[in-house]
């Protein structure tokens, strides 16, 4: 094995397992696959000897194929596994899946002095308790560096595969902030000897149930399948210092700068996905391909797409993008369920919508658009009474913010302090709610 990933799931699945299997060298390449907290996964993957089904669905039919890439998968507990795998020198990448929240960092990378699972992670990884069990996954990370480190294995790439705007920077300003309160020996051979690569990840990948009919008549039985869309897409921006797989076999691209294409994916795919979702629950649909059918809740997405692309950087090529986009919505085959997309909706919309908002203010014009968008989470969030069904990091602030005088402005601050600060955007947000308060009518300022 000289691959360690963090965060078994069918996105994983789907994604960087599939591109090793398509790796020109993918049987020299074999992945650890760790899970987060549940062992089941790792349970039934072991049981099958790594090996599972990709089901990939369009409106056409479905192609079916057996991806080997997994070698060992563990549960996330396994802590003695993941440092012995990491002080082997073999050993090149650490890959991880691990959803936006799951990083426990600030918006800035930095991590938060109040966030109890790191704080105890720091005291966990400074103890002299044998094995040292870190629980959140940037603790199990900094577990495994400092046993690559102790045993003198060398250097490693460390590759976030998360929907987060320069995802390497930002898990590297997250790993050496804490690897200094644990041991600043530990961060400054971190920042000699570990490579934190950004990446763009694309394949839309639901959650959703395989008929063991299905596979059956394939002619076998597969306890862990993964349905998938046809398309994928990886971009990757930095170093191997040990090397790494050929994916470019399956398509991947590595390139010198990779804003462009992490903000036209995150603003135009993920955007539009929680927009589908905020607008699109609200109105009693369940899922993507239905939203988009539904003329307001596309309406509502084309125009935020129009705001976007203006903050694009320049050469970026969007037009055949939209329209691929929408192709793929639009599959009645890919069961992707909005309440699915509504997970940790606050993260998600302050790197989706609010990043749009801010740079369409500092370009000198008001985001009309990105402040609809923010006005469909906050309907979606009220309608619930301030506590969406959908798990959120951040629920008990939002609930909080849901309850305050002024829900609106409350809740803008949680995504974006400059938004909150703007008088006019708050305007907008009001002006685009469906049913603001009282209160929050008494709030509103003259547009500036």
């Amino acid at each position: 094995m000289r691959i360690i990933h963090l965060g078994i799931g069918h996105f994983f699945r789907a994604h960087q397992a599939w591109y090793t299997a398509h790796a020109a060298d993918g049987a020299d390449w074999g992945i650890a696959a760790f899970t987060g907290r549940s062992t089941a996964l790792a349970d039934a993957l072991e049981d099958q000897d790594g090996l599972f089904t990709l089901v990939e669905r369009d409106a056409d039919g479905d192609r079916l194929e057996v991806v080997s890439s997994i070698a060992e998968a563990r549960p996330g507990s396994d802590v003695v596994r993941l440092a012995e795998l990491a002080a082997d020198p073999r050993v090149a990448v650490i890959t991880l899946t691990v959803t936006e929240s799951g990083y426990r960092l600030r918006p800035d990378g930095t991590p938060d002095p109040d966030d109890a699972p790191l704080a105890a992670d720091v005291v966990e990884l400074r103890s002299d308790a044998v094995p040292r069990s870190p629980q959140t996954a940037v603790g199990r990370l900094l577990l495994a560096l400092d046993a690559r480190r102790l045993a003198g294995a060398g250097p490693i790439a460390v590759v976030s595969c998360d929907n987060i705007p320069g995802n390497g920077t930002f898990l590297r300003a997250g790993a050496l902030a804490i690897a200094e309160q644990v041991d600043p020996a530990l961060a400054e051979w971190m920042r000699d000897a570990v490579s934190f690569v950004s990446t763009s990840v694309d394949r839309i990948t639901p959650h959703v149930a395989v008929d063991p009919a299905e596979l059956e008549a394939a002619g076998w039985s597969d306890a862990a399948p993964v349905v998938t869309e046809p398309f994928a897409d990886w971009v990757l921006e930095g170093g191997f210092p040990a090397g790494r797989p050929q994916w470019e076999a399956g398509g991947a691209r590595f390139v010198d700068d990779i804003e462009p294409w992490e903000h036209r994916k995150l603003w135009l795919l993920n955007g539009a996905h929680s927009l589908l979702a905020f607008a699109g629950l609200v109105r009693g649909i369940e899922t993507v391909a239905e939203a988009t059918a539904d003329p307001a809740c596309r309406i509502a997405v084309e125009a935020f797409w129009a705001e976007a692309v203006d903050v694009l950087p320049a050469g970026v090529e969007h037009v055949r993008y939209r329209e691929r986009l929408l192709e793929r919505f639009e599959n009645p085959r890919i069961e992707h369920r909005l309440a699915q997309i509504a997970a940790e909706a606050t993260v998600k919309v302050q790197f989706r919508f609010a990043a749009v908002a801010e740079r369409t203010l500092a370009a000198g014009r008001m985001p009309e658009e990105s402040a609809r968008a923010i006005a469909a989470w906050i309907d979606w969030v009220l309608a619930h009474g301030g506590r969406p069904e959908a798990p959120d990091a951040r629920g008990e602030e939002v609930a909080r913010a849901a309850a305050s005088a002024d829900p609106t402005a409350a809740l803008v601050a949680l995504v974006s302090a400059p938004l909150a600060a703007s008088p006019a955007f708050l305007d907008l947000v009001r002006a685009a709610r469906t049913e603001p308060s009282d209160s929050e009518t008494a709030h509103a300022a003259p547009l500036a």
